[in-house]
């Protein structure tokens, strides 16, 4: 297991950030960790990179206690803080030097400085100071600052945060190519990124866990027990026809031929639909499920239900 907590509390004076939180990634795994802002997701992360402890439970990463030896910890896991707090008149070699220092990497460090700066797209980029690139090219030297010692899990918290929606892309796509070799916990309210490459998903809120499963699982456990089912006709069959299909407790009329369906997940409308086509003459030119998104499924397990 290459991170691990067991009921995992902070408190900042009064303040519960983290409540008995509970979770783990697999070696290997791509796990997206979200929640709305104050949820205890940046909490979470400094926790179990050493940088502060917490109240109460315990954190592992690759089976070394965190509070313990938090410097071995160190050595194998990559961070990528949310604000990628950098030194602007430092060159990118120059800092990345400068890191490679920190971590006494050696004579190594000339080669693995070069392969990186190739890897993250730094090449066009390299002469210049941090305080001279944008925002994406900024949070490519973070990364590159993050892989640098070749870490077994990376830690990143909100990497694409501010970036225009073409540095997204590239910065998704580099996490997406690094993280095949590595284990990632990655935080981001970019639930497109998360259903592109997290294995899994936690969500927090108020300092709790209120969901641990893939994406697919997630959204059929909370997206209820009704499916709904939308299908387009060659023709307009009548509402009551539909109506009358086994399971069918609801039917809407969209534009043209489209109509929505929705029933219990107990019977299976999409086959009593085909049915009643063949024997009706219908041609069917489109059937599919209609689910709830990640957006509305974490909207609803993070916002505070009206009384």
């Amino acid at each position: 297991m290459s991170i691990k907590t067991q009921n995992l509390t902070k408190l900042f004076g009064a303040q519960k950030a983290l409540d008995n939180v509970t979770f783990e990634v697999k070696t290997g795994e791509v796990v997206g960790f979200l929640g709305p802002n104050g949820a205890g997701k940046s909490t979470a992360m400094k926790i179990l990179t050493g940088l502060i402890p917490q109240t109460e439970g315990d954190a592992w990463v690759n089976d070394v206690n965190v509070r313990e030896d938090s410097m071995a910890v160190r050595k194998t896991t990559g961070y990528l803080p949310e604000n990628n707090p950098q030194y602007d008149d430092m060159y990118v070699k120059e800092y990345l030097n400068f890191v490679a220092g920190l971590y006494k990497m050696g004579k190594s460090k000339n080669e693995r400085i070069a392969s990186l700066i190739d890897q993250v797209g730094l090449t066009p980029e390299q002469h210049k100071k941090i305080g001279e690139l944008s925002k994406g090219y900024r949070q490519r030297v973070g990364l590159a600052q993050a892989l640098l010692h070749d870490p077994s899990v990376l830690i990143l918290d909100e990497p694409t945060s501010g970036l225009d929606p073409n540095q997204i892309i590239e910065i998704r796509n580099l996490i997406s190519s690094v993280g095949k070799a590595k284990t990632v916990l990655l935080s981001t309210h970019i639930m497109q990124e998360v259903e592109a490459i997290c294995d899994r998903i936690v969500i927090i809120n108020k300092g709790q866990i209120v969901a641990d499963d893939t994406t697919a699982n997630v959204k059929k456990k909370i997206g209820g027990e009704q499916q709904v089912i939308l299908v387009e006709f060659n023709s307009s069959p009548e509402i009551k026809r539909l109506e009358k299909i086994e399971g069918v407790e609801r039917v809407v009329k969209k534009e043209g031929h489209l109509y929505e369906l929705t029933g219990a997940r107990n019977v299976d409308i999409r086959t009593n639909l085909f049915n009643m086509a063949v024997k009706e003459k219908l041609t069917v030119l489109s059937m599919q499920e209609k689910s709830q998104t990640l957006e509305q499924i974490f909207q609803e397990l993070t916002t505070p239900k009206q009384l």
